[in-house]
């Protein structure tokens, strides 16, 4: 009879340590060695399958001792998870269960669309490779693609409408200070970034030859703080006229990101705002938020923000503007309040949290002929820009 060992919990716990730390070794070489970026597609949906079909070059798809699949132009393939597995099915009907993939580009100019299937939501396009995974009960994909494409893509789904190449340089060197400050915020996932607004917006590659052009003109740059450590690239739409301290809006506060009077934005299309509701919906939201007082004249409740302050102020009473503006779903945290006859008026100027750089502001600076490096210098203080590899490590990229 032959006896079983017991295996020590301690050998357990090595061999898993070591796994993690073999993903985080080739994560780092892979990111160094070739200057790509592994995005996780459609994060904040439950991916159950997605239609993979190839639109420029030609694809593999490899999977581990099994003979490469060619996928030429138009191909489709359909991936879904089951039972811990992915399962593939190719257009010719071939069908197997792997324990991963990769559907890599072969030309060097390939590209991909992808849709979650059974959704009504539109194919979002893609370059690079295709990394499928199975986890938690759902299909993982990631997206592996040179930084430039990325950090193209992040720029037309994060910089709005502007078209002034000034204005896309300033927003691609906060895009790519973003993503080289948290690179390996997801690395124990096996992936750098995430394709929603946990960190920074994705919806695929852009064909905008401007976009592109701004990417390679500043091309490695970062900004720094002033000791050298890569700066919170914030940025919102409008600031109504007057930047917010970041202290206001989050936990913790930067030197670099203090108020700053706006006059560019204050004509453009976000700068302004109204919303209305009873006085008797207004106290209730009050009292649910611990104002247990009652006063019988209206204006009581009426506060006036012409310069950005943190709280609404009711006699003693405070509440924080950011907390009102999440509750209520409001544009923005700048807003004065006047009450009368029932009724309440919201009236407030910008929209996001108003922290760091304006869009349409420096949308305004860029026509107006300034250059990106003024415009990154007025909306945040004692910055450097320069190129990453002047960067002094940080730990908290993990």
């Amino acid at each position: 009879m032959v006896k079983k060992l017991a295996i020590n919990p301690n050998i357990k716990l090595f061999n898993f340590l070591k796994l993690v730390i073999v993903q985080i070794v080739l994560l780092l070489f892979s990111f160094c060695a070739h200057a790509q970026v592994r995005v996780r597609l459609f994060a904040n949906q439950q991916s159950g399958s997605a239609l993979f079909t190839v639109t420029e070059g030609r694809y593999e798809l490899d999977v581990h001792d099994n003979k490469p699949i060619p996928l030429s132009k138009d191909d489709a393939v359909v991936f879904a998870y089951i039972n811990g597995k992915v399962a593939v099915k190719t257009l010719n009907q071939q069908s197997f269960l792997c324990d991963s993939l990769v559907v890599s580009g072969m030309t060097g100019e390939d590209g991909f669309s992808l849709r979650i299937t059974g959704r009504t939501s539109a194919r979002h396009y893609y370059d690079g490779n295709l990394q499928c995974l199975p986890d938690l009960g759902k299909l993982v994909l990631i997206n592996i693609c040179s930084i430039d494409s990325y950090i193209a893509g992040v720029v037309r789904a994060e910089g709005g409408p502007g078209k002034n190449i000034e204005y896309l340089k300033s927003q691609a060197l906060l895009v790519r200070s973003y993503l080289y400050k948290y690179l390996y915020r997801h690395v124990l996932d096996r992936y750098n970034m995430c394709d929603n607004v946990h960190c920074q917006a994705f919806n695929g590659v852009t064909a905008d030859s401007l976009i592109h052009r701004a990417v390679t003109e500043t091309h490695g740059l970062v900004v720094l703080d002033h000791d050298s450590i890569i700066i919170s690239p914030a940025f919102h739409s409008n600031c109504g006229g007057e930047t917010s301290v970041s202290e206001d809006v989050w936990l913790s506060g930067h030197s670099y990101l203090k108020k700053v009077i706006d006059p560019y934005c204050t004509a453009s299309r976000n700068a302004k705002w109204t919303r209305s509701l009873t006085l008797t919906e207004w106290k209730e939201y009050l009292r649910k938020s611990g104002f247990l007082q009652n006063p019988s004249d209206p204006s009581a409740y009426n506060f006036s923000q012409i310069t950005r302050l943190p709280d609404y102020r009711i006699g003693s009473f405070s509440l924080p503007f950011t907390k009102i503006r999440n509750d209520m779903g409001l544009p923005s945290a700048f807003f004065s309040v006047t009450a009368n006859n029932g009724s309440v008026t919201l009236k407030g100027r910008g929209n996001g949290h108003g922290v760091g750089l304006c869009q349409e502001g420096a949308m305004v600076m860029a026509s107006k002929g300034f250059k990106f490096k003024q415009i990154i210098d007025f909306y945040f203080s004692d910055v450097i820009i320069t190129d990453i590899r002047n960067v002094k490590k940080e730990m908290n990229n993990f």
